[in-house]
């Protein structure tokens, strides 16, 4: 009996690691969320339980109360229980939480990351998080705290010369932006992608002081990575949208 806790990656099904495919196709049962790509599933027995437990803003199909009661009970009547999470288990989707439950029961839980989409999700879509002599680091910060807040560091990233990459944060948007231009930054660039590494990927790009109306004229909403930081301009709709105008005024 175990629990193993799975990275689906950032939405693409081919990146999952080898491991993972392995562990779905043994598994008794799987748990999988909003953000895990459905197709997945086809590397599973078709013994197994499969059950959704996705959560969306405003939307709890189970509760974590719930969800930790199913992985308890099917792991203790010996059943190898998969969590599958999007992205990376750990980075932002409370895989700690549902790890530390159950060995404190002296039940085995193996973790195996995924490609978080906070890197994933940009560097597919053109934006490198890092580049040499323009971003030499890069802050991933969530946009929704336990309380409901924008975290403390919002403020400290908006202040640096690193890339900010910020997850789950679209409902607050024009609040981070107002960070980013009270910090000086109402030029710097900025890249929404919305259902990043998928075929239906939309890229919205822009600068802080325009992004919003951007947004709402695309119609992006969530799931989306937002990046902000100088490595955008590396983003072919960026190039087709600031940099061709640029060269065309100065010809």
């Amino acid at each position: 009996m175990k629990l193993s806790l799975i990275g689906a990656g950032p939405g693409d099904e081919e990146l999952i690691t080898l491991k993972a495919v392995r562990r779905l196709n043994e598994a008794d049962i799987i748990l999988y969320d909003a953000l895990a790509n459905q197709a997945l599933l086809a590397h599973a027995e078709s013994k197994a339980e499969i059950i959704y437990v996705g959560k969306r803003k405003g939307q709890h199909s189970v509760t974590q109360e719930e969800i930790n009661r199913i992985i308890v009970a099917n792991v203790l009547l010996g059943k190898h229980v998969v969590r599958l999470k999007g992205g990376d288990p750990v980075i932002f989707g409370r895989g700690f939480e549902e790890m530390d439950m159950v060995k404190k029961l002296g039940i085995e839980v193996e973790l195996i990351p995924g490609i978080s989409s906070s890197v994933g999700v940009p560097t597919l879509a053109g934006v490198p998080v890092t580049k040499r002599g323009i971003s030499e680091s890069f802050w991933v910060l969530t946009g929704h705290t336990k309380s409901g807040e924008l975290p403390k560091d919002m403020a400290l990233a908006a202040q640096s010369n690193a890339t900010v990459i910020v997850l789950m944060g679209m409902s607050k948007l024009s609040e981070i932006c107002n960070i980013f231009s009270e910090a000086g930054k109402s030029n710097l660039p900025v890249a929404i992608i919305q259902d990043g590494t998928t075929e239906k990927q939309k890229i919205a790009v822009a600068q802080v002081s325009s992004i919003c109306d951007e947004v709402a004229s695309k119609g992006l909403t969530n799931p989306a990575v937002i990046v902000f930081g100088e490595t955008v301009k590396c983003s072919p709709d960026y190039v087709m949208k600031y940099l061709q105008k640029e060269v065309l005024t100065y010809a």
